[in-house]
């Protein structure tokens, strides 16, 4: 069995790899070249994680490519990200990354060059075409994996989902490989290292000045561009003094901002969401069943009913944000997911 395990030059997907030989498949590491580009103060660090992949799969003895996605990944992730933010929007690169690259572009060249099955380093689990949740609750990726296929599930290994972070790094030590002890790169190469707001005045330039409203109407500041707020957000408003603000809402057009310092304004708390672009992995959610939802990364589960597009709360939830994912688990399945409206 042929199997292209998508090295990113980290440990997961170095032990990924290493696991796959071991259990007797044919593996190749591939490389996904996705973004290069420096940005003020920042140096991407794609030739270091390049080599860093590469050494290991020499280690391993296994063959080694690198596949150059740098176009389509612009278009399809980091353009989809700038063109939401600027609608007033709060979305998950990361999400998109897995759909769009990973589960598709990747497992599409990997097949046309005569593999059989892809292979990511993700902590989740699939059994027979379904997601599961990774065994390591604090590690748990399937959140950033909802929109990708059965089809495309069913062609795909990430065997480190039945490993705890721990066991993964003591493996990748007992083996020698490389990339041991190099420390957890945050997120896409060009948000966790470098600030969204960097990101976004590097890609749009500066932004045009806009007041801060208050719940009682009063205009308490100026921000430097509506579409750097995010809804709940408190910190980065430099409106100081007394009780904390946290952001209700954003007029995109009038390049306005509301906050309050009530944090029980019905404005900040949401029970009944729309949903757009649903997506679901096996079969559609049962209509009236109890299922959890997964708001944001590392957010609580929170019991849920589904009625069409609208997903229905049993607790309300504090500032959720258009463009946010909510993912609907049922326990440890991930049953699909779609976009707050």
């Amino acid at each position: 069995m042929k199997v292209y395990v998508g090295m990113s030059g980290g440990v997961d997907s170095s032990v990924t790899a290493a696991v796959l030989k071991q259990q007797g498949y044919d593996v190749t590491g591939v490389y996904m070249k996705n973004w290069s580009q420096d940005l003020p103060g920042f140096v991407c660090p794609w030739k270091e994680d390049y080599q860093d992949a590469k050494r290991v799969a020499v280690q391993l003895g296994i063959d080694f490519k690198m596949y150059d996605f740098e176009t389509e990944y612009r278009q399809k992730v980091v353009d989809y990200m700038v063109a939401e933010y600027q609608a007033g929007r709060t979305p998950n690169p990361d999400i998109m990354c897995n759909q769009e690259v990973k589960f598709k572009l990747f497992l599409e060249a990997a097949v046309e060059d005569g593999a059989d099955m892809i292979a990511t380093g993700h902590y989740a689990r699939i059994k027979d075409g379904q997601l599961f949740a990774g065994l390591d609750k604090n590690k748990d990726q399937s959140y950033f994996l909802y929109r990708v296929t059965e089809a495309a599930l069913r062609k795909s290994l990430m065997p480190i989902g039945e490993l705890e972070k721990p066991a993964v790094r003591a493996l990748a030590t007992k083996l020698g490989l490389a990339t041991a002890d190099k420390k957890d790169s945050q997120g896409i190469c060009f948000v966790g290292k470098v600030g969204i707001k960097e990101f976004l005045l590097h890609e749009l330039g500066p932004q045009p000045h806009g007041p801060i409203i208050d719940q009682t109407g009063m205009t308490i500041g100026e921000h430097d561009g509506a579409i750097f707020y995010t809804i709940g957000q408190r910190h980065g408003l430099d409106v100081g003094g007394g009780l904390p603000y946290y952001v209700v809402r954003k007029d995109i057009k009038a390049n306005t901002i509301y906050v309050t310092t009530n944090l029980d304004d019905v404005a900040l708390w949401s029970k009944e969401l729309s949903l757009q672009e649903l997506r679901w992995i096996n079969d559609a959610p049962a209509e009236g069943t109890e299922y959890q939802a997964r708001l944001r990364y590392r957010g609580p589960l929170v019991a849920c009913t589904i009625d069409g597009d609208k997903l229905i709360l049993q607790d309300e939830q504090r500032g959720l944000a258009a463009g946010q994912s909510a993912v609907i688990y049922d326990n440890e399945r991930v049953v699909g997911g779609g976009i707050l409206a």
